[in-house]
Order: C-alpha cells, then sequence, then structure tokens
C-alpha cells in the first residue's frame, strides 16, 4: 500500500478540491491518504502556508503541488 500525506488546511477551498479528487481518483485498498493540517505546527506552516494544497509521498517524500488535475495525479502516485 503507497501512503501520501495531504498537507491542508480548515476553510481552504483549494485544499476541498484536493481532498475530493483524491477521494474521487484513488483506491482505498491501494492508497492511504492522511491529511493533516499545517495550522498546529509552525514549521509546517513555513513550509506549506503559501503552498497547500500539497500532496506528499510518504515513502519518497516527493510532492506534488496544486493544481494538479487526474491524470497528474495518477502520473505522481504512480512513481
Amino acid at each position: 500500500m503507497k501512503s501520501f500525506l495531504l498537507f491542508s488546511t480548515q476553510a481552504c477551498h483549494l485544499c476541498e478540491q484536493a481532498e475530493a479528487l483524491l477521494v474521487s481518483s484513488l483506491d482505498p485498498g491501494l492508497h492511504q491518504i492522511d491529511v493533516i493540517d499545517i495550522a498546529y505546527d509552525d514549521q509546517l506552516l513555513e513550509t506549506y502556508g503559501e503552498r497547500i494544497p500539497v500532496l506528499q509521498n510518504e515513502q519518497t517524500n516527493a510532492e506534488l503541488d496544486w493544481p494538479f488535475d487526474a491524470h497528474q495525479l495518477r502520473l505522481f502516485i504512480n512513481k
């Protein structure tokens, strides 16, 4: 199973769009996604505050910055 982190925060409409895309595109039997709210960690807020939503592959630490579409998402998760 591949594991991913979605760096996000509450009341972020772009983050909501990214989450919806992830839900509709990924197979829960093959992919695990944990949503991390950057508002509770100063380092994450500094790193991702201007970039969210960002999807990170936990195994490789590769990141996919928003905006991304379903095709870009598939390419990223299949690396």
